[in-house]
């Protein structure tokens, strides 16, 4: 059976936080406990779930046909925006009526849409060649992605990196009175929680980060 990560979906976090802080904080509840909430966005669930849901037999073939539509639609409208310029004399006006700095040099359109004021929307309105088969959607999606694609890549890394410690495991039963470098309160909570992996307890509440260097220096990194 897939487990579904803190990276992947709400309930991956509402679940290990239950398992892993039990229930004293009611917050916990709270979808802002998730550390990945620019991964965790609204417009890209079915991108994230729908293939693991077609797996396990819930989604349908037309709803998992629709979302691969909409992912191809997604990744054209990105590659458009990525490769296509717009000169000065075809931008200028829309920038210059929304208060947005006018070009001097032709730009890209996901240069220009990563303007906090610039609307996707609006400026394929604009682009010499129609781009108005893509759904609203779609042209959302893209728009996120670009706005925001700094904050997306940096989350992505640090995800793919706490990913790595799921698999650094720590042997069932063991006595981590035995670690004289912990804090006796990371001592406390690990004997309370009896974390799987190293992962599971760095979310712990009171275990810190020096006492998870610690834990993979012992267990090995």
């Amino acid at each position: 059976m897939p487990m579904l990560r803190r990276d992947q979906a709400y309930i991956g976090v509402l679940i290990d936080d239950l398992i892993n802080k039990g229930v004293d904080e009611p917050y916990r509840m709270f979808t802002s406990r998730a550390e990945y909430r620019i991964l965790l966005r609204q417009d890209n669930a079915d991108f994230r779930l729908t293939a693991l849901s077609h797996e396990l037999g819930l989604a349908s073939e037309t709803r998992y046909a629709a979302v691969m539509r909409k992912q191809e639609a997604v990744e054209a409208l990105s590659s458009f925006c990525s490769e296509t310029k717009l000169k000065p004399e075809t931008a200028n006006d829309y920038l210059v009526s929304i208060g947005s700095t006018p070009l001097s040099e032709s730009k890209h359109i996901s240069d220009l849409v990563a303007r906090p004021e610039i609307s996707l929307s609006e400026i394929l309105q604009i682009v010499p060649r129609g781009t108005n088969s893509y759904s609203e959607e779609v042209i959302t999606s893209v728009e996120v992605a670009i706005k925001y694609a700094g904050y997306i890549e940096r989350e992505k890394l640090q995800a793919e990196k706490n990913n790595r410690l799921e698999y650094i495991r720590i042997p069932a039963g063991f006595d981590f009175d035995e670690i004289h470098a912990l804090s006796i309160e990371c001592r406390q909570k690990l004997k309370r929680y009896k974390p799987e992996t190293i992962a599971q307890a760095s979310r712990i509440s009171g275990v810190s980060p020096a006492d998870i260097s610690v834990l993979l220096v012992y267990f090995g990194r």
